[in-house]
């Protein structure tokens, strides 16, 4: 070996590394090797001058096989570690103690909003609903037409609504949607609830969101009246919310019920609260499916499932249930 050539140098001391790294039989004497070879004084800190000292047409093939071979002994170093790791400790005898018991690992949860849609559902199955879902992007017959919504309406504006650029379609903006198609597939008697995604233009603030979820009730039958109507909501707030609940209707305006009422429920010194919309389905939307208003009737509600869930999770800010912190999602598991 000629001692002017570097690169022969590089291997020589290369060797060297490689074999005190490989000599180590533990931690200790490890990391003294690893201290003997890659240290502040150690042995590959020589090799570095070699580049400055190299000649010029040569300083980047003696620079590469340096750092090659610093990367290689750091890689070796880990590799040794991990091979040596166990018997830091127990000298060579693993740590664990099989007989302890195991430490579960940390899982996800359901989402607050998911769980209260959930326990709306199973309360609304108890009552005989059937669970049905749509599409949330919907025609504008579906969305307003059948819904008895006209042209002329206000709530048909751009401005109210997500419409599709170029088609004539939007992101619906009601669950009431799915009472249409349902009423189209299936032949009364009809007893269904729909729970899922709206979409509005709405500012964002504490209370009101672009996106928000609403289960939808649907009853069509021979002789139903607001009575059954009442009677279904009083029993379905009283799963939910305990005995003591106090409901009341109050006179309102939809264009696909008549009558019409706003639902509000009684939260103690919060006073009332409205949870969502309901009535007698208007025989004009039973006429946009086929349906002979003569013969049968009906009532649909719809109540905002974000509402409930702020009200029994004791929630402030609507917004706190899309911001995705876990630290908030984990205080409702």
């Amino acid at each position: 070996m000629s001692a002017q050539d570097p690169l022969e140098t590089i291997q020589t001391v290369g060797e060297a590394c490689r074999q005190a790294l490989l000599d180590a039989e533990d931690v200790a004497s490890l990391q003294a090797a690893r201290q003997e070879v890659l240290g502040r004084k150690g042995r590959f800190v020589a090799l570095t001058d070699l580049i400055k000292t190299a000649p010029k047409e040569r300083k980047g093939q003696v620079g590469q096989a340096v750092n090659g071979l610093k990367k290689e002994l750091a890689e070796l170093v880990e590799q040794r570690q991990g091979e040596l790791g166990v018997s830091a400790a127990t000298g060579g005898v693993s740590s664990i103690d099989v007989t302890l018991p195991g430490t579960a690992p940390a899982v996800g949860a359901l989402h607050p909003l998911t769980k209260i849609e959930r326990h709306l559902v199973r309360v609304l199955a108890s009552l005989g609903f059937e669970v049905t879902e749509g599409p949330e992007i919907e025609d504008e017959f579906h969305n307003f037409e059948a819904l008895n919504i006209p042209s002329h309406h206000p709530a048909r504006d751009e401005s109210e609504n997500f419409y599709l650029r170029g088609l004539p379609h939007l992101l619906r903006s009601q669950t009431s949607t799915v009472q249409i198609r349902t009423m189209e597939a299936e032949s009364p008697p009809i007893r269904v609830c729909a729970p899922g995604r709206v979409f509005r233009p709405d500012t964002v603030d504490a209370t009101h969101h672009y996106m928000f979820h609403q289960v939808e009730g649907l009853a069509v039958d021979r002789g139903i009246t607001m009575a059954d109507l009442k009677t279904t909501l009083l029993i379905f707030f009283k799963a939910l919310f305990g005995d003591d609940v106090e409901l009341r209707l109050r006179p309102s305006f939809f264009p696909f019920t008549e009558p019409s009422a706003e639902v509000d429920v009684h939260f103690g010194e919060k006073g009332w609260v409205e949870i969502g919309g309901c009535g007698m389905v208007d025989p004009n939307v039973f006429r946009s499916v086929g349906i002979d208003p003569d013969e049968w009737t009906g009532f649909a509600f719809g109540l905002g499932i974000e509402r409930l869930a702020m009200r029994q999770f004791a929630v402030p800010d609507i917004r706190y249930f899309t911001e995705n912190d876990v630290r908030f999602l984990k205080q409702l598991d």
